[in-house]
């Protein structure tokens, strides 16, 4: 219910009282009662979670119109209200801090009072004016913060997997699959435990990072399945009260065809209300994906060490100045970078592990807390691998002589002499080589285990380092 008290502002009531609010915005008086509880981080709702909560709404809308649950010209004022949003406008009206009352219903409510009085105003009727469109009568006719929430939190998923993360991995393995064509004849010295191992073509690094990325993607593209399984229609604690027979089957029907996902209704509404283990699934698979990135950036920083005492095997490009003293450095900062993200979604991982047994009976009210730091880190992680694939991966150059030199003055070629001379001579022509600086070559034929011709197709670089196919 509301008042104009003059052209600055407005006075809304509910059930706790009035309130004066500014008539330029258009939240009402819950919002505004949940910005002055909640001045904790100053972090606004993420664009894709709005965006995964005003879809909802338009579906809602859009359903319960045909339904005749709601007026028509309602609905179709609310749906215009919708598009405008994902448009684009109205992005400032969502203000209510990531932390805050417990399942969401602050932000829930922040949403519902948003396209009610820009449906209002679209009516040609002035904000505020609930009794002809309101935010819980109209826009959230037959729903609850309880089921559409983690709705929200689902369709916020899948959105930040597809716009953001998957093209940031297909990118970036087709930017490591050409860097292995690049680089496949460059033989370079492998190292286990930090020492110098057997030799490897540079180009199957590359391949092999290629490989754990696409094994993650096909990891969280089944870990996304859970996603696409839908409790909306279940309202406030999994009953479907307040709905109309029709509207579980035929709001998740539109809303599949709004973001073209195969979405399904749950098959027991209060499980998919109370449960977030889809959402731990996902998370998971996400930490699983940050382990190996962060392996894989120190990898980077390992092998462009130096440039004169390090490894310097390969050269990162380097993007800006390094150092604010030291004139001419230039730091790996792009991996650097990588490996921040990946520690923080392993930290927002294990907060959500931690909210999503922090439920009782029929709701987790730490919902709120799970959106943030699922959609979080999808979209961190995707905006990191394409940076590091565009900034990084891309102008990477290989330095064939260091490489070559390291291969060759390796004493783990010795390995490649254990079937001809047996272990305990080869780990003894090793200690020798050490010991005096002869070659192993030298070593071998000094004490006529081998013939030249022998010794050449055996420590054959080349040869050595060649994957072997599977038979």
């Amino acid at each position: 219910m509301t008042e104009q008290r003059n052209s600055q502002s407005r006075i809304e009531r509910d059930s706790m009282g009035d309130r004066e609010i500014s008539s330029s915005v258009y939240y009402g008086i819950q919002t505004v009662r949940a910005t002055e509880n909640f001045p904790i981080s100053g972090i606004r709702p993420l664009p894709t979670y709005v965006d995964a909560c005003i879809l909802i709404k338009k579906a809602t809308a859009i359903v319960n119109g045909e339904l005749g649950c709601i007026p028509q010209d309602i609905s179709q004022a609310i749906v215009q209200a919708a598009d405008e949003v994902l448009a684009g406008q109205f992005r400032e009206q969502f203000v209510v801090d990531v932390y805050q009352a417990g399942a969401g219903t602050s932000h829930h409510m922040n949403v519902n009072e948003v396209l009610a009085n820009r449906a209002l105003e679209i009516l040609g009727d002035h904000k505020g004016n609930y009794k002809r469109v309101s935010p819980n009568d109209h826009v959230n006719y037959g729903q609850s913060t309880n089921d559409v929430i983690p709705t929200a939190i689902r369709i916020g998923g899948l959105l930040a997997l597809s716009r953001t993360l998957h093209p940031a991995l297909e990118g970036a393995i087709a930017t490591l699959e050409a860097k292995a064509a690049e680089f496949q004849d460059i033989v370079r010295s492998g190292r286990t435990h930090m020492q110098d191992a057997v030799p490897v073509r540079l180009g199957e690094n590359f391949r092999a990072w290629a490989h754990i990325l696409t094994e993650h993607q096909n990891r969280i593209y089944t870990a996304s399945g859970d996603l696409m399984v839908l409790g909306l229609g279940g309202s406030a604690a999994g009953t479907g009260l307040n709905t109309h027979p029709q509207y579980r089957a035929r709001v998740i029907s539109t809303l599949a065809e709004l973001i073209n996902s195969p979405l399904q209704p749950a098959p027991h509404l209060m499980a998919a209300m109370q449960s977030m283990a889809p959402f731990v699934n996902v998370s998971g698979a996400l930490r699983n994906l940050a382990q190996d990135l962060v392996k894989i950036s120190h990898d980077l920083r390992l092998m462009d060490s130096g440039p004169k005492t390090g490894l310097k095997e390969i050269q990162l490009p380097p993007v800006q100045p390094g150092s604010s003293i030291m004139p001419g450095k230039y730091n790996p900062v792009m991996a650097e970078m990588t490996s921040m993200v990946c520690f923080q979604v392993m930290g927002y991982d294990s907060a959500i592990a931690l909210a999503a047994q922090a439920g009782q009976l029929e709701l987790n009210v730490m919902m709120p807390l799970i959106a943030y730091n699922l959609i979080h880190s999808i979209e961190i992680l995707g905006n990191t691998i394409a940076a590091l694939t565009q900034r990084c991966i891309q102008g990477i150059t290989a330095n064939r002589e260091r490489c070559l030199a390291y291969a060759e003055s390796s004493l783990a070629l010795v390995t490649a002499l254990n079937t001809h001379i047996g272990y305990l001579n080869a780990a003894a022509i090793a200690k020798e080589s050490l010991e005096t600086g002869k070659s192993l070559r030298q070593i071998v034929l000094e004490k006529g285990l081998m013939s030249e011709a022998e010794l050449a197709k055996v420590l054959n670089l080349e040869q050595m380092s060649q994957i072997l196919p599977l038979e």
